[in-house]
Protein backbone atom coordinates (compact mmCIF):
# COMPACT_ATOMS: atom_id res chain seq x y z
CA UNK A 1 0.00 0.00 0.00
CA UNK A 2 0.90 3.41 -0.77
CA UNK A 3 1.89 5.87 2.26
CA UNK A 4 2.91 8.85 3.27
CA UNK A 5 5.04 8.45 6.44
CA UNK A 6 6.28 11.35 8.88
CA UNK A 7 8.74 9.89 11.50
CA UNK A 8 10.02 13.10 14.27
CA UNK A 9 13.15 13.18 15.76
CA UNK A 10 14.62 15.46 18.20
CA UNK A 11 17.73 16.36 15.88
CA UNK A 12 18.90 16.18 12.63
CA UNK A 13 21.54 13.34 13.42
CA UNK A 14 18.70 10.70 14.00
CA UNK A 15 16.65 11.97 11.10
CA UNK A 16 19.82 11.18 8.89
CA UNK A 17 20.09 7.91 10.63
CA UNK A 18 16.74 7.51 9.74
CA UNK A 19 16.70 8.44 6.39
CA UNK A 20 19.84 5.85 6.36
CA UNK A 21 17.47 2.79 7.50
CA UNK A 22 14.54 3.58 5.37
CA UNK A 23 17.23 3.35 2.28
CA UNK A 24 18.53 -0.16 3.75
CA UNK A 25 14.88 -0.93 3.61
CA UNK A 26 14.21 -0.24 0.11
CA UNK A 27 17.39 -1.88 -0.77
CA UNK A 28 16.22 -5.17 1.04
CA UNK A 29 12.91 -4.90 -0.55
CA UNK A 30 11.13 -4.51 3.03
CA UNK A 31 9.43 -1.05 1.33
CA UNK A 32 9.93 0.93 -1.93
CA UNK A 33 11.43 4.27 -0.82
CA UNK A 34 9.49 6.77 -3.67
CA UNK A 35 10.78 9.88 -2.72
CA UNK A 36 12.10 11.38 0.64
CA UNK A 37 13.03 15.01 2.33
CA UNK A 38 14.71 15.91 6.30
CA UNK A 39 12.11 19.02 7.33
CA UNK A 40 13.61 21.02 10.42
CA UNK A 41 11.10 23.08 12.25
CA UNK A 42 12.81 26.16 13.05
CA UNK A 43 12.58 28.05 16.78
CA UNK A 44 10.13 30.87 14.68
CA UNK A 45 7.95 28.29 13.88
CA UNK A 46 9.03 28.18 9.90
CA UNK A 47 10.32 24.86 8.69
CA UNK A 48 13.40 24.44 6.61
CA UNK A 49 14.25 21.35 4.44
CA UNK A 50 17.68 20.27 4.81
CA UNK A 51 17.51 17.68 2.32
CA UNK A 52 14.98 17.62 -0.67
CA UNK A 53 16.80 17.21 -3.90
CA UNK A 54 17.78 14.17 -2.98
CA UNK A 55 13.99 12.93 -3.36
CA UNK A 56 14.34 9.22 -4.46
CA UNK A 57 13.01 8.02 -8.36
CA UNK A 58 10.30 10.01 -8.29
CA UNK A 59 12.72 12.77 -8.71
CA UNK A 60 11.83 16.54 -7.87
CA UNK A 61 9.41 17.58 -4.97
CA UNK A 62 7.51 19.80 -7.01
CA UNK A 63 4.04 19.38 -7.86
CA UNK A 64 4.37 16.00 -5.74
CA UNK A 65 2.07 14.43 -3.09
CA UNK A 66 5.42 14.69 -0.85
CA UNK A 67 6.15 18.26 -1.64
CA UNK A 68 2.43 19.40 -0.82
CA UNK A 69 2.93 17.64 2.54
CA UNK A 70 6.08 19.47 3.48
CA UNK A 71 4.35 23.04 2.01
CA UNK A 72 1.39 21.85 4.70
CA UNK A 73 3.93 20.99 7.67
CA UNK A 74 5.91 24.46 7.05
CA UNK A 75 2.97 25.83 8.94
CA UNK A 76 1.13 29.32 8.44
CA UNK A 77 3.94 31.17 8.89
CA UNK A 78 5.56 29.54 6.17
CA UNK A 79 7.94 27.40 4.28
CA UNK A 80 11.78 28.21 4.77
CA UNK A 81 13.53 27.06 1.25
CA UNK A 82 17.51 25.63 2.21
CA UNK A 83 19.67 25.88 0.12
CA UNK A 84 19.47 21.89 -1.03
CA UNK A 85 15.71 22.58 -1.14
CA UNK A 86 15.52 24.79 -4.70
CA UNK A 87 13.24 21.81 -6.18
CA UNK A 88 10.39 22.23 -3.78
CA UNK A 89 10.11 26.45 -5.34
CA UNK A 90 6.12 26.40 -6.77
CA UNK A 91 5.45 23.54 -4.73
CA UNK A 92 1.30 23.80 -4.02
CA UNK A 93 0.67 23.11 -0.16
CA UNK A 94 -2.95 21.96 -0.27
CA UNK A 95 -4.52 18.54 0.98
CA UNK A 96 -5.72 17.84 -2.36
CA UNK A 97 -2.09 17.82 -3.59
CA UNK A 98 -1.22 15.68 -0.60
CA UNK A 99 -3.65 13.45 -0.94
CA UNK A 100 -4.35 13.24 2.77
CA UNK A 101 -6.56 14.39 5.88
CA UNK A 102 -6.29 17.38 7.74
CA UNK A 103 -6.23 15.41 10.72
CA UNK A 104 -2.97 13.79 9.86
CA UNK A 105 -1.63 17.35 9.18
CA UNK A 106 -3.17 17.95 12.34
CA UNK A 107 -1.22 14.53 14.38
CA UNK A 108 2.11 15.88 13.11
CA UNK A 109 2.26 19.29 13.92
CA UNK A 110 1.07 18.31 17.66
CA UNK A 111 4.56 16.31 17.73
CA UNK A 112 6.61 18.35 15.05
CA UNK A 113 7.19 21.28 17.42
CA UNK A 114 10.38 23.98 17.25
CA UNK A 115 13.53 22.18 16.32
CA UNK A 116 12.47 19.13 16.06
CA UNK A 117 13.06 17.48 13.01
CA UNK A 118 10.91 15.82 10.38
CA UNK A 119 11.81 12.65 7.61
CA UNK A 120 9.33 12.83 5.43
CA UNK A 121 9.07 10.43 3.07
CA UNK A 122 6.17 8.47 0.26
CA UNK A 123 6.69 4.76 0.23
CA UNK A 124 4.82 1.53 -0.01
CA UNK A 125 5.15 -1.23 2.30
CA UNK A 126 2.65 -4.20 2.98
CA UNK A 127 3.47 -4.36 7.18
CA UNK A 128 4.89 -1.29 8.98
CA UNK A 129 6.71 -3.73 11.59
CA UNK A 130 9.42 -2.75 9.46
CA UNK A 131 9.50 0.60 9.24
CA UNK A 132 8.00 1.09 12.69
CA UNK A 133 10.54 -0.70 15.12
CA UNK A 134 13.92 0.55 13.66
CA UNK A 135 12.51 4.15 13.62
CA UNK A 136 11.31 3.35 17.18
CA UNK A 137 14.85 1.74 17.81
CA UNK A 138 16.69 5.01 17.07
CA UNK A 139 14.23 7.67 19.11
CA UNK A 140 11.77 8.22 16.01
CA UNK A 141 7.71 8.95 16.74
CA UNK A 142 6.12 7.48 13.73
CA UNK A 143 3.01 8.83 11.48
CA UNK A 144 1.06 7.02 8.40
CA UNK A 145 -1.11 7.47 6.14
CA UNK A 146 -2.52 6.01 3.46
CA UNK A 147 -2.24 8.45 0.30
CA UNK A 148 -5.81 8.81 -1.15
CA UNK A 149 -6.46 8.64 -4.75
CA UNK A 150 -6.71 11.28 -6.82
CA UNK A 151 -10.74 12.30 -6.63
CA UNK A 152 -12.00 14.24 -9.16
CA UNK A 153 -15.63 13.69 -8.55
CA UNK A 154 -16.36 16.98 -6.12
CA UNK A 155 -13.98 19.21 -8.21
CA UNK A 156 -16.12 17.88 -11.67
CA UNK A 157 -19.14 18.40 -9.53
CA UNK A 158 -18.11 22.23 -8.59
CA UNK A 159 -17.29 23.21 -12.01
CA UNK A 160 -20.67 22.01 -13.18
CA UNK A 161 -22.45 23.96 -10.21
CA UNK A 162 -20.21 27.29 -11.18
CA UNK A 163 -20.98 26.97 -15.16
CA UNK A 164 -24.63 26.36 -14.33
CA UNK A 165 -24.34 29.72 -12.51
CA UNK A 166 -22.97 31.20 -14.99
CA UNK A 167 -24.88 30.44 -17.82
CA UNK A 168 -27.58 31.71 -15.79
CA UNK A 169 -26.02 34.99 -15.29
CA UNK A 170 -25.50 35.16 -19.43
CA UNK A 171 -29.13 34.65 -19.60
CA UNK A 172 -29.99 37.42 -16.66
CA UNK A 173 -27.35 39.46 -18.63
CA UNK A 174 -29.50 39.62 -22.26
CA UNK A 175 -32.82 41.40 -20.46
CA UNK A 176 -30.83 43.29 -17.60
CA UNK A 177 -30.96 46.68 -17.26
CA UNK A 178 -28.66 49.00 -18.83
CA UNK A 179 -27.99 50.19 -15.40
CA UNK A 180 -26.87 46.54 -14.03
CA UNK A 181 -25.51 44.84 -17.58
CA UNK A 182 -22.03 46.33 -16.25
CA UNK A 183 -21.91 45.40 -12.35
CA UNK A 184 -23.87 41.50 -14.42
CA UNK A 185 -20.79 41.78 -17.04
CA UNK A 186 -17.88 41.50 -14.34
CA UNK A 187 -19.67 39.19 -11.92
CA UNK A 188 -19.35 36.89 -15.54
CA UNK A 189 -15.95 37.77 -15.89
CA UNK A 190 -14.89 37.16 -12.78
CA UNK A 191 -16.96 33.34 -12.73
CA UNK A 192 -15.74 32.98 -15.81
CA UNK A 193 -11.90 33.55 -14.28
CA UNK A 194 -12.37 30.97 -11.26
CA UNK A 195 -14.04 28.26 -13.89
CA UNK A 196 -10.69 28.14 -15.94
CA UNK A 197 -8.61 28.53 -12.96
CA UNK A 198 -10.06 25.51 -11.62
CA UNK A 199 -10.27 23.13 -14.79
CA UNK A 200 -5.79 24.42 -15.18
CA UNK A 201 -5.88 23.30 -11.75
CA UNK A 202 -7.21 19.91 -12.08
CA UNK A 203 -5.48 19.33 -15.48
CA UNK A 204 -2.18 19.54 -13.64
CA UNK A 205 -3.04 17.65 -10.84
CA UNK A 206 -4.36 14.88 -12.68
CA UNK A 207 -1.05 14.93 -14.93
CA UNK A 208 1.08 15.13 -12.04
CA UNK A 209 -0.66 11.82 -10.35
CA UNK A 210 -0.15 10.17 -13.53
CA UNK A 211 3.69 11.24 -13.53
CA UNK A 212 4.37 10.06 -10.29
CA UNK A 213 2.71 6.78 -10.97
CA UNK A 214 4.90 6.60 -14.33
CA UNK A 215 7.71 7.41 -11.99
CA UNK A 216 6.70 4.80 -9.06
CA UNK A 217 6.46 1.68 -12.22
CA UNK A 218 9.80 3.00 -14.27
CA UNK A 219 11.50 2.53 -9.93
CA UNK A 220 10.22 -1.11 -9.20
CA UNK A 221 11.26 -2.03 -12.67
CA UNK A 222 14.65 -0.82 -12.06
CA UNK A 223 14.83 -2.58 -8.80
CA UNK A 224 13.43 -5.67 -10.58
CA UNK A 225 15.99 -5.10 -12.78
CA UNK A 226 18.63 -4.28 -10.42
CA UNK A 227 18.31 -7.72 -8.30
CA UNK A 228 18.12 -10.04 -11.35
CA UNK A 229 21.68 -8.62 -12.78
CA UNK A 230 22.83 -9.79 -9.11
CA UNK A 231 21.45 -13.00 -8.72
Amino acid sequence: MDRMLVVVFDNELKAYEGKKTLLLLDDNGSINLYAYAVLVKNADGTATVKQGDDSGPVGTLVGTSLGSLIGLLGGPVGLAIGATAGALTGAVADLSNARIGADFIDDVTKVLTPNKVALVAEIEEDLIAPVDLRMEAIGGTVFRRALADVEDTIHDEKVAAMKADLAQMKAELAKAHADFKAKLQEKINHLETKIHAKLQKGKERREAAEHQAKAKVEALKAKAAALKAHA
